[in-house]
């Protein structure tokens, strides 16, 4: 299975701000630690903040800032929310395929596509933070080499 950039994204944003709780980070900031467009960014943490995750401040001394305890963000429920699980053409809603009456292909990459929400149900952003002092330093260099 493979997750959309904007997912990723998504997931990223979740991290650097669980990692730097005590501030308000500007969202320029975080593209520059992973190299992405601000512009891109912008759209995922806005659908962030819609969702409950974050908070957006906006003005001079604005940015984002997490708004849920990291233990309660489960991280298959942030890739549902994220993205769409139309891995086929056929689970879609305007979805249409010749075979599909007949076609067993669609329960089996259901099943698997359920199977991978599964695994990812099982893991919360305080999982992923469990090395935050080595993310840390991880975004301090980042930002040394971009500089």
């Amino acid at each position: 299975m493979r997750i959309t950039q904007y997912t990723d994204y998504g997931l990223r944003v979740l991290m650097y701000l669980g990692v730097h709780r005590d501030v308000i980070t500007p969202m320029p900031q975080i593209a520059k630690h992973y190299g992405i467009s601000s512009n891109h960014l912008m759209k995922v943490t806005q659908q962030l903040a819609k969702l409950g995750y974050v908070e957006s401040t906006r003005g001079r001394s604005g940015g984002l800032r997490l708004i849920r305890e990291p233990k309660d963000i489960n991280i298959g429920k942030v890739v549902r929310e994220m993205e769409p699980m139309d891995i086929v053409e056929c689970f879609g809603s305007n979805g249409h395929c010749v075979i599909e009456p007949g076609c067993r292909l669609k329960g089996v990459l259901g099943r698997a596509l359920r199977a991978f929400i599964r695994e990812l149900e099982q893991h919360t952003l305080e999982e992923l933070l469990d090395n935050r002092d080595e993310l840390a330093l991880l975004f301090a260099a980042s930002s040394l080499q971009r500089s």
